[in-house]
């Protein structure tokens, strides 16, 4: 989990631990974190796309019945290998220009989802068909695209909105398993990053504002 990274990194030596480091970690400000602790070439971005939990140590179940792994293509010539081990195991990998875009496609996506579901308690085929909460979806995919923008990472909101209808209906994101459960949500790396660039650019976002305070107060009373 993201808010796990800068207790984690007090293990791993700065040098000699790795070439390249590719985190597969919801949000963006771990790059940035990554990179002072190590070099900024020894990192390439990524974005996994799966709904998978640990039900036991070891013991991990994939729910979705895809899972998307979307690399930056600065790391191509070093890990072509490792996309090709990733391809074979049955996962989609692939390489896309600018590190930006890969960042904020998969949290543009990501934190509408994750933001309502959680908002909600409901699965996706359960908001999605009640028009209030929907609509909400819709206005975060917007906010979220908008911001994405002033970062130089335009994207269609259209294009999104499909993607998350084209889902399967009994899918919960992990930040609704978590908050259910008791546990601490990635809410500040979702959610927060979204509203903190937001805030950077002039661009308000006060619906995922109102989601995260939501949650925040949600999960504050399960803990």
């Amino acid at each position: 989990k993201a808010y796990q990274l800068p207790p984690a990194l007090r293990g791993v030596p700065r040098s000699g631990a790795a070439d390249t480091i590719v985190p597969l970690l919801n949000g963006l400000d771990h790059v940035a974190l990554l990179r002072s602790h190590f070099t900024a070439g020894q990192v390439v971005p990524g974005t996994i796309a799966v709904e998978a939990e640990r039900v036991a140590p070891g013991h991990i179940i994939q729910r979705s019945p895809f899972a998307r792994v979307v690399l930056s293509a600065t790391g191509e010539a070093q890990l072509s290998g490792v996309a090709g081990l990733f391809r074979a195991a049955g996962f989609t990998c692939e390489f896309q220009a600018g590190e930006t875009a890969v960042l904020w496609s998969k949290l543009a996506f990501l934190a509408p989802f994750a933001l309502v579901s959680t908002a909600a308690d409901m699965n996706k085929e359960q908001f999605f068909a009640d028009p209030e909460w929907r609509a909400r979806l819709e206005s975060a995919v917007r906010e979220a695209c908008a911001v994405a923008a002033g970062e130089g990472a335009p994207l269609d909101a259209s294009k999104i909105l499909a993607t998350l209808a084209a889902l399967p209906g009994p899918m919960r994101s992990s930040m609704q398993k978590d908050v259910a459960a008791g546990r601490t949500p990635e809410l500040d790396a979702i959610g927060g990053a979204i509203v903190r660039a937001g805030a950077r650019h002039a661009v308000p976002v006060p619906v995922i504002q109102g989601l995260v305070a939501t949650i925040g107060a949600r999960a504050a009373a399960s803990r």
